[in-house]
């Protein structure tokens, strides 16, 4: 048996992703705060130096015109550095296709993985498979009537929002787990898989967590797995492998117990070595999303891709998919 565990959102997701928000007009007080923060983030762009100047200068301009009587300077001072100030903040990216472009060119252009099985993968006929695959094609006959209608481009870890921001993708579907870092650059839907940290063992006699503690757990070097094992199991004594096949190696030569890793990673390895099983156990609890554009004129693309993995979701749909592809299925 797979686990079960709830869905959650982070706060950064929003609760109101059903319909673009529109901003009111700022009042009188609003208006004062938000020049101060643009005078802040005017300041903050400034090289360290020239900050601690201005800084000073402003602090000896409050004595004789009050608290925020020096404001005069910060104007003078951003028309002043205006050329000096522009190269250190980075240039706008290149928008995505909006969702009528989109529609003109008769195609949905997905950035995904091809070596993450059964999220994405390549079949031995080279066809790419996996859920995230299933999601691409189902947007795209959401969005143009056809499943057939989508560009998929395998991509990198280090790429996967990189495409998009440089405008060479319309969405990312690639195992991108949203975070509060994240989200400053692009946008997030509600989740589609709820994925976390779990073990895979050949050992009939670990069933539980405690047990898994008794043993030797490999790890994959420098990743988060290490800190959510170490939280979970203090005591645990892990060892580094730089690859996946090395930690199955380390098992096969009795030198671990188990690998912890991804669970939508280890439903792969279990699948391509089926003497394998995962627990039934989480750590982490960490949302897979579609990653999309920011911006007003993306807002229609968002609540369309929004709408659909929800009803997906009611539907059964996606819960259908999940069990396909082996994966422990997240309990709603």
């Amino acid at each position: 048996m797979f686990p079960s565990f709830p869905l959650v959102f982070p706060s950064f997701l929003g609760s109101a992703w059903e319909r673009p928000q529109e901003s009111a007009l700022p009042t009188a007080p609003d208006r004062k705060k938000l020049a101060r923060s643009i005078r802040n983030k005017e300041l903050e762009a400034l090289p360290l130096k020239m900050r601690s100047q201005a800084g000073a200068w402003e602090r000896g301009k409050r004595g004789k015109a009050g608290a925020w009587g020096g404001g005069r300077f910060f104007v003078a001072l951003a028309i002043a550095l205006l050329p000096v100030a522009a190269p250190l903040i980075a240039p706008a990216p290149a928008p995505a296709a909006e969702i009528k472009p989109i529609q003109k060119r008769g195609r949905l252009i997905v950035a995904v993985k091809d070596n993450v099985r059964p999220l994405g993968f390549t079949d031995a006929t080279g066809k790419l498979q996996g859920l995230e695959i299933d999601i691409a094609r189902r947007l795209a006959e959401e969005l143009l009537g056809s499943p057939d209608a989508v560009e998929l481009r395998p991509v990198a870890n280090q790429d996967r929002l990189s495409v998009l921001l440089d405008g060479k993708v319309d969405i990312t579907i690639a195992r991108v787990t949203a975070t509060e870092s994240r989200s400053r650059l692009v946008d997030f839907s509600i989740p589609y898989y709820l994925d976390g940290t779990g073990f895979v063992t050949k050992d009939a006699s670990v069933r539980r967590l405690e047990e898994v503690g008794t043993k030797i757990i490999a790890t994959l070097n420098n990743s988060d797995t290490i800190a959510n094992v170490k939280y979970f199991l203090p005591n645990a004594k892990l060892v580094g492998v730089d690859s996946y096949e090395a930690g199955r190696t380390l098992i096969e030569s009795g030198g671990a117990g188990a690998f912890a890793a991804d669970a939508s990673v280890l439903a792969g390895w279990v699948q391509e070595y089926p003497e394998y099983r995962i627990l039934p156990v989480l750590l982490t609890a960490e949302p897979l999303c579609v990653v999309m554009p920011k911006g007003l004129q993306h807002a229609d693309l968002r609540l369309r891709v929004n709408q659909a993995i929800q009803r997906w979701k009611k539907e059964g749909w996606l819960q259908e998919r999940i069990k396909y592809w082996g994966l422990p299925v997240p309990q709603e």
